[in-house]
């Protein structure tokens, strides 16, 4: 027998309002994406961060389309940290690959891949084309990406 798992929008985890908020500050700083992507760009992002609070493994990094939508829910900082003391019980630090010794291992798209597998199993839908799409729509914020910040160790075995 095969287990079949509900997998839901990752826009659920924060209130209609900030949702839509974020969504317009994407669409009006990245006016190339448009609202639409720009709503697409906030759900993974929420996506990752779900992901992000449940993962006890080696650290998660989003793609650098899913990254603007990171980038701009920490901008709204008392909300932010509202919705990693929630959903995580702890802050989701964003950590640059600039700093010394944080990349996270492995290469870049086997993370990514590792990313996308610790989303769907914390049962959010992935939109893959955010995750894999090359080409000319880019994140500029960080210039060397982001990941999360390491995990904490997993919870003591009962």
């Amino acid at each position: 027998m095969t287990a079949v798992f509900e997998q839901t929008a990752a826009r659920a985890l924060i209130p209609d309002d900030l949702f839509s908020r974020l969504v317009e500050r994407i669409a009006r700083e990245h006016t190339e994406l448009g609202r639409a992507i720009a709503a697409r760009i906030m759900d993974q992002a929420l996506a990752f961060l779900g992901a992000c609070a449940r993962n006890h493994g080696q650290p998660l990094a989003p793609s650098p389309l899913v990254d603007i939508g990171w980038h701009e829910f920490l901008m709204y900082t008392c909300e932010y940290a509202e919705f990693c003391d929630r959903v995580a019980g702890r802050f989701l630090h964003h950590v640059p690959e600039d700093v010394a010794g944080s990349s996270p291992a492995g290469d870049p798209i086997a993370v990514r891949h590792r990313t996308v597998a610790a989303i769907e199993q914390a049962g959010y839908v992935v939109d893959r084309q955010l995750w894999f799409l090359t080409g000319s729509i880019s994140c500029s914020q960080c210039h060397n990406g982001c990941y999360d910040d390491p995990p904490p160790d997993p919870p003591p075995k009962k």
